[in-house]
């Protein structure tokens, strides 16, 4: 008789970035470690939870933008935990056979996203480094639910915030760019802070020492220019590098320009010609 391996279960005890992104976002997938870890950053950065919802806000718009142009599989890089109103959720809104495939390299991520998905078709999260794209193209989740002959769009939504400089931001996006067909789309948005007052910028330096210190995670801001560089042999969809708030806002959706997390965040989208 053999003996089932048992089941790796959620650290408790240790702050989780997937899980402090989900409690900012209002999620129920995160832990009294996890709300502590998230307040001591808030407190360095008011508005930080404001920013992870208009991160996520953007995310949205980019799946209905994608589905929109006929894209009906989507790979999300880095994508913590598959919560709150996600990709899976947006796409299938729109097209119940979209295919969705969310990466991220935490454990615990992956184990409570495998909890979530377990009853979603058509949807995956597999454990897998987004700065390694081969990892992805490998993976038999991706081999079963992607098909790289097809359009896929490849969704960003913060995963180069954790990339250093040495690391190659920009070769990764061209990796990427590169693994899929023409008619795909590639979707980034990254921490800013070109057009954040002086007291909003130093908050943004004691958040960051905050996640590298309590959580283990640095943190890297860059500029519009950096990011407009990473669409090399692409197409930006209008209206191009934008805070993410004005990227294909909502029709009547009111935004805050009082809000200093307003100015902390690009997001743009890109077409693979």
């Amino acid at each position: 008789m053999t003996t089932a391996t048992p089941r790796p279960t959620a650290d408790v005890d240790v702050a989780n970035i997937a899980r402090i992104y989900d409690y900012y976002l209002g999620g129920l997938y995160n832990f009294a470690v996890d709300r502590e870890k998230a307040e001591r950053i808030k407190a360095m950065l008011p508005s930080v939870d404001l920013l992870a919802r208009a991160n996520r806000d953007w995310l949205r718009r980019t799946v209905r933008f994608l589905l929109a142009q006929g894209v009906d599989q989507f790979i999300d890089l880095g994508s913590g935990l598959p919560t709150v109103n996600n990709v899976h959720e947006v796409a299938h809104a729109g097209n119940p056979q979209a295919r969705v495939v969310y990466v991220d390299h935490e454990p615990s991520a992956v184990l409570h996203g495998e909890e979530i998905l377990a009853e979603v078709p058509l949807a995956a999260i597999i454990e897998a480094d987004g700065r390694e794209p081969e990892q992805i193209w490998s993976h038999p989740a991706v081999r079963e639910l992607i098909d790289l002959s097809r359009p896929v769009g490849i969704l960003m939504g913060g995963l180069l915030v954790f990339v250093e400089d040495e690391d190659d931001p920009a070769g990764l996006v061209a990796a990427y760019r590169d693994a899929v067909v023409p008619g795909s789309y590639i979707a980034i948005s990254h921490l800013s802070q070109d057009l954040a007052d002086p007291e909003t910028r130093a908050q943004v330096g004691r958040m960051t020492e905050a996640y590298r210190v309590g959580v283990g995670q640095q943190l890297y801001v860059r500029d519009r220019e950096t990011m407009t560089s990473w669409f090399k042999g692409m197409d930006l969809v209008e209206p191009g590098v934008t805070l993410m708030a004005d990227w294909r806002p909502d029709p009547g959706q009111a935004v805050d320009a009082q809000t200093p997390s307003r100015a902390l965040g690009y997001g743009a989208t890109g077409l693979v010609v």
